[in-house]
């Protein structure tokens, strides 16, 4: 599927996401989804999931942020490497990363994590959907 084919809504929640508008991104993204058919509606799910863990961990939510990670990254594997013009494989791979340090560190140090991301000084990978070159 070319870039061209998905609609500006689309690559405004990609922005909103690369930008750390994880909510925002998960409305603009949420209301595609709602009218979308496959194969797009998976992957809008999926990168919206995503895009909720993301604001879950701002939220200290270790349990939200773990599971939605999970279920983001398992929707988009039938999408890799690439779809849309988006570099899905990245993205995942960044994702098992992110959850994998969560995981190591336990529910009990969110706190810490949560704030050391935030402020890029952390295990934890900055999370950014790229086009593929």
């Amino acid at each position: 599927m070319s870039t061209d084919r998905l609609p500006e809504q689309f690559w405004q929640g990609i922005e909103q996401f690369n930008s750390g508008e994880f909510y925002p991104c998960h409305d603009t993204l949420e209301a595609l989804w709602l009218e979308a058919l496959e194969p797009q509606k998976t992957f809008y799910q999926g990168i919206l999931q995503i895009a909720v863990a993301c604001h879950h961990l701002g939220d200290r939510n270790w349990r939200g942020t773990v599971i939605l990670l999970g279920e983001g990254t398992n929707r988009l594997r039938r999408y890799e490497p690439s779809f849309a013009g988006i570099d899905v494989e990245e993205l995942r791979d960044r994702v098992a990363e992110m959850l994998s340090v969560l995981q190591r560190s336990g529910a009990e140090n969110v706190d810490e994590l949560a704030t050391a991301w935030e402020s890029g000084n952390s295990d934890i990978p900055k999370l950014e959907i790229h086009k593929v070159n």
